[in-house]
């Protein structure tokens, strides 16, 4: 097989195609406290819930970023990193 960028952006070590897996505690954590969040609108446990699922979020962006099986595994932990820190500055 050989090394081009197309095989570096989508291909895992195993050579394997990779876009999309099976979701990591991070992940499905931030998925359970925001769909709570939901549910509870107001008071400290919707604070809570906010600050645990945008840890979570980060958590899961900042493994991707730094762990990702490919680049664009890397570059979804990038621009969902940015676009949570940009989301808190604004």
């Amino acid at each position: 097989m050989e090394n081009t960028l197309i095989d570096k952006t989508f291909r895992d070590s195993d050579g394997n195609i990779v876009i999309a897996q099976m979701p990591n505690l991070p992940l499905i954590v931030w998925v359970v406290t925001s769909l709570l969040a939901l549910v509870f609108t107001n008071g400290k446990i919707n604070t809570v819930l906010e600050v645990v699922a945008n840890g979570s979020l980060f958590t899961w962006a900042w493994m991707e970023l730094f762990q990702g099986v490919n680049y664009f595994r890397r570059t979804l932990g990038f621009v969902v990193l940015i676009a949570l820190i940009a989301s808190k500055v604004m």
